[in-house]
């Protein structure tokens, strides 16, 4: 695949990206696939995928603004768990082999898409026991060690997010979300920011990408009535699947 054939490849392949991340917040499932199909390392692919996510994330966040309106300050006292646990999850990235990621991330990929699968269920999100002190200590620690695996790898961490954030928020869940879409995207700055003094990131995949994304993101926002999330969730879960098959054997059998 050629430089022009890799641009072309890597645009669309955001631009699908986007889409799923507007339905199912599971872009990764596709965008780190088809960073390693375009000839990136495992860990190479994760850096430049995380690095491409912010993009999207930006659109987010803009789009989110006013349904965040006397709220910043609630989200900054979740983000210092979510934020503080990518700041930990991207220096364990860095400070482990190449061959230690690629052995775990088979795993990372099924957890996501099993995450992707449960979140489609109404029943997944309703918690309406009674909250007790230690329940909500325990969702705190849960964000901080969601914020570890935004850092690390990424895929699922918005589901993730948006579990912990809505069993210790009162807010309605259109704020809700927009605190995970900030806060997501902010974990990746966090973690890109360790990843350029501690990694060398592939800048001209990142290009394509977050171009990419930032078109799907647009479109998937605006084409999200037309299209069914149950099918798109499936579709990614299956896909996640087969994608996991594949890096499991090229870490364990190959």
């Amino acid at each position: 695949m050629g430089t022009v054939g890799t641009f072309i490849f890597l645009l669309i392949a955001g631009v699908l990206s986007g889409v799923v991340s507007a339905v199912a917040s599971m872009a990764s499932l596709v965008s780190y696939p088809a960073l390693l199909i375009a000839g990136a390392s495992p860990v190479s692919a994760n850096i430049t995928n995380t690095a491409s996510l912010i993009f999207t994330g930006i659109g987010s966040a803009v789009s989110s603004l006013q349904d965040m309106k006397g709220h910043w300050r609630e989200m900054w006292k979740y983000g210092i768990f979510i934020l503080g646990g990518a700041l930990c999850g991207s220096l364990l990235l860095l400070a482990f082999p190449g061959s230690v990621f690629e052995k775990l991330v088979p795993f990372f990929v099924i957890f996501s898409g099993g995450m992707l699968f449960l979140s489609g269920s109404k029943r997944f999100f309703h918690m309406d026991e009674e909250h007790s002190q230690l329940k909500i200590s325990a969702a705190y620690i849960g964000m901080f060690f969601a914020g570890i695996y935004t850092g690390y790898f990424g895929a699922a961490a918005g589901v993730l997010n948006l579990i912990f954030l809505t069993y210790v928020s009162e807010c309605n869940f259109v704020t809700i979300n927009a605190m995970k879409n900030i806060l997501g995207s902010l974990g990746n700055l966090v973690a890109l920011v360790v990843f350029i003094f501690g990694a060398k990131i592939n800048w001209m995949m990142v290009l394509p990408l977050a171009i990419g994304l930032f078109i799907g993101g647009f479109l998937g926002q605006k084409s999200i009535k037309y299209m069914s999330p149950a099918a798109v969730r499936l579709i990614t879960a299956i896909l996640s699947l087969v994608l996991a098959g594949y890096l499991f054997y090229s870490a364990y059998i190959a």
